[in-house]
């Protein structure tokens, strides 16, 4: 059986919604969605998909980074968008991060995230030494 790490943020959502920022299985990493607030709960990037992008992938890169994995070691992405018109700001952020990594990815539109000024919610999935091209 598999040792099962939970990685914690500390922000209070986490008890009262009952999820962990990341969770590691074996070789395996899965990261919560993740949206662009700072430490202090306030919003990075209000109105930028792009900005709200990066600073989510940063925030993903500390998640990993805490069960051990790399952002070389992301095998699959989904991107959660509420404006689709704007799809590419959220994109480029992405190839910035993933180019030459190109994990299998998802972009889907939704209705809406967690708060009206999310505009970008993101997880991935990880595989512990998949950057090792082996």
């Amino acid at each position: 059986m598999a040792f099962r790490q939970n990685i914690s943020s500390g922000a209070p959502w986490e008890a009262l919604v009952g999820y962990s920022r990341a969770v590691r299985v074996g070789q395996t990493v899965h990261v919560s969605g993740t949206v662009a607030s700072d430490e202090a709960g306030q919003v990075v990037g209000p109105g930028d998909p792009y900005t709200q992008a990066v600073y989510i992938l940063r925030k993903i890169e500390t998640a990993l980074a805490q069960a051990g994995a790399t952002l070389g070691d992301v095998v699959r992405t989904r991107l959660y968008v509420t404006d689709m018109g704007r799809w590419q700001d959220v994109t480029r952020a992405h190839a910035e991060v993933f180019a030459t990594i190109r994990p299998a990815a998802t972009l889907v539109a939704v209705a809406a995230l967690i708060g009206p000024e999310y505009l970008v919610e993101i997880e991935v999935d990880a595989v512990i030494g998949a950057d090792e091209g082996g």
